[in-house]
């Protein structure tokens, strides 16, 4: 906490009576944002399990004492208008959330009684399980850091910026009835945090959503028996078990076990991690990562292995915990296989294979602190989606390991095909030189891709957010080329930004594919019509997209979307879209566009009109909606993406 405080409930000059029955309805109406507002509001020291607990507890202890009007509480006069805020029931239970969630974060007296938000919540309780929000990408990672480092006034008072949008006057009144002495000087540091409001609706800030994880199932085991066997008998387990022995050593930033059992024992000790030889690969029919050797300085590191053994094992409160969505994050089923153990930048950083995921630990290489767990689905990969890991990020830069086969490394900006790639150095164990990663925000004015070379050519992978690269390929679904060709990286180039939105998706492989060229009706050319798909590990959550192109233009314009549709696939190629386009006479058409397999396409509602073959020109007016279908020579009927 920093010199701001929480002072005690001012009273208020006036107010508006507020009964339980309008606070109750309220509450149970806005639970979940109520919810994710004290959990944003909390201090993260409480960590992630007790935080979610914590945030439950507190909304659901902010109705009024009293069922009938006249004993409810009082409240400030509400702004009028409606919405959440013109809402007396919703502003009464908002205003308890907050002042209950900055109470909690204030730091304990000595010669003071504990405000009841200041212990763990009685209620509700989950036992044998820790509960904590889904993972987010490595946006959200960096706004929980940078909301971390704010006093409780500036937290509360950037998130009910954010999530309520109250404007900085209503902020004031709702910080000084929620008790902070200097609601200024919260807003002016919560001003300094760059304002991310969609975040704040990302799964990782949603104690609503969670993920569970057991609890150590051994001592619980162990507590179930003890409690059926004689007095003396347990005192003699206790003392069996509080004997020295060999163990497992520290454990870092693990939480604390206190059984051992062979099988967890195999799965956790070093000794036992599997190692490939290092010429394996050359003299293997597969190329994926049960092949990669294990590299590194620190390979031999035993105390390291531990730590990050255990971590995975039982990652405590402190561990960032992240994995591309669908990726179980559990312990390993068995020893795992050692791809790399070194020191990169300031961080010491392990990286293990199960056969189902790559796992990457990471710590401060002076000391445990900031310890992080990266999980990434790989089943089924091979070739280039085999042929880098991330080692870490620093600074906007990417550093990779690459795969024992690979040959070259360059960087090369996916916005200037013309330009040429980028050596990069790459060292004896594969690890590459930093390379500048893409634009994580703000204007897209470059995306720097990596380009691996191996004996069967080059390949493309960009980073988006996970520890897997994504292969970037080129033409016709149902089959690809690899997108580093002259041909295939002119085809990429305007469309590159459009990478940005499959960001932490757990995207494998994303596909371009330039599905048609239409003349323009007022002669000024011929636009371009291109797919782009982007598949995951976990084969759902699939994204496609169609974009449109004018002569002249530097990007493609997305005209239209879907998700979880076979369209633009190798199960289905075929893909339909429209846009409204306004000619430079000022003159409006819809323009749709079908790939080489369609025998016609209409469009019906606000425009109609038809045309034989895969292009449709219709004139129209400004803000016409139409529906799109086309037929397939086959006879078959698609409808166009929205």
């Amino acid at each position: 906490m920093q010199s701001q405080d929480v002072a005690p409930r001012p009273a208020p000059s006036s107010g508006a009576v507020v009964d339980v029955e309008q606070a109750e309805a309220a509450l149970v109406e806005h639970y979940p944002r109520l919810v994710r507002l004290a959990y944003l509001t909390l201090p993260p020291s409480l960590g992630r399990n007790r935080r979610v607990l914590t945030a439950h507890a507190l909304t659901q202890r902010a109705l009024p004492r009293g069922r009938a009007a006249g004993d409810a509480s009082v409240i400030p006069t509400q702004q009028s208008g409606g919405g959440r805020d013109g809402d007396p029931g919703y502003a009464f239970v908002r205003l308890q959330v907050v002042r209950m969630a900055l109470e909690a974060g204030l730091p304990l007296k000595r010669w003071a009684w504990p405000k009841r938000s200041q212990l763990p919540p009685f209620l509700p309780q989950v036992w044998g399980l820790r509960l904590f929000p889904r993972s987010g990408g490595a946006d959200e990672l960096t706004l929980d850091q940078r909301l971390s480092a704010l006093s409780g006034p500036a937290r509360a008072a950037y998130v009910l910026r954010a999530l309520d949008k109250l404007a900085d006057p209503r902020l004031r009144q709702v910080l000084t009835a929620a008790g902070v002495e200097d609601p200024a000087a919260a807003l002016k540091e919560a001003s300094a945090v760059e304002a991310r409001d969609a975040l704040l609706d990302s799964p990782e800030f949603d104690p609503c959503s969670l993920q569970a994880r057991p609890t150590d199932l051994m001592r619980r085991r162990q507590h179930m028996k003890a409690a059926l066997v004689a007095t003396a008998a347990v005192a003699v387990c206790g003392a069996l078990l509080a004997l020295p022995g060999d163990g497992w050593g520290p454990d870092g930033a693990a939480a604390p076990s206190y059984a051992q059992n062979p099988a967890a024992e195999a799965a956790l000790d070093p000794a036992r991690v599997q190692r490939v030889a290092p010429a394996a690969w050359e003299t293997s029919a597969r190329t994926d990562f049960s092949v990669w050797p294990a590299r590194g300085g620190l390979v031999d590191d035993s105390a390291l292995l531990r730590r990050a053994l255990a971590v995975w094992a039982r990652p405590g409160d402190s561990v960032h915990v992240a994995g591309t969505p669908g990726t179980p994050t559990g312990a390993p089923p068995g020893p795992p296989q050692l791809l790399y153990a070194g020191i990169v930048d300031q961080a010491r950083v392990v990286l293990f294979y199960d056969g189902l995921r790559v796992v990457r630990y990471a710590e401060a290489k002076d000391g445990t602190s900031g310890t992080a767990l990266d999980f990434a689905r790989v089943d089924g990969a091979k070739g280039a989606e085999a042929s880098a890991v991330l080692l870490g990020r620093a600074d906007g830069n990417v550093r990779y390991l690459t795969a024992p086969w690979v040959t070259r490394a360059a960087e090369r900006d996916l916005l200037k095909p013309s330009a040429g790639a980028m050596d990069l150095t790459l060292s004896a164990d594969g690890s590459t030189s930093p390379l500048a990663g893409p634009p994580a925000s703000g204007a897209c004015t470059s995306w720097n891709v990596l380009q691996v070379e191996d004996s069967s050519g080059s390949r493309l992978l960009t980073d988006l957010g996970e520890l897997i690269p994504a292969h970037l390929t080129a033409g016709r679904p149902a089959a690809p080329r690899e997108a580093a060709g002259a041909e295939n990286l002119r085809e990429w180039a305007p469309i590159a930004c459009s990478l940005a939105s499959a960001r932490s998706q757990g995207v494998r492989t994303v596909n371009a594919w330039g599905y048609a060229r239409q003349p323009l009706p007022d002669g000024s050319g011929s636009a371009a019509w291109v797919c782009t798909r982007a598949d995951t590990w976990r084969g759902v959550g699939t994204r496609v997209m169609a974009q449109f192109r004018t002569p002249g233009g530097t990007y493609g314009a997305v005209v239209a979307q879907a998700e979880n549709s076979p369209a633009c696939g190798s199960r289905d190629p075929q893909v339909l879209a429209g846009v409204l386009w306004k000619s430079g006479a000022g003159a409006w058409y819809l323009l749709a566009a079908g790939g080489k397999g369609t025998a016609s396409v209409e469009a019906t509602g606000g425009v109609r009109g038809s045309a034989a073959g895969p292009l449709l020109t219709v004139r129209t007016t400004q803000g016409s909606r139409a529906e799109l279908k086309g037929t397939l020579t086959d006879g078959r009927h698609i409808t166009g993406l929205h």
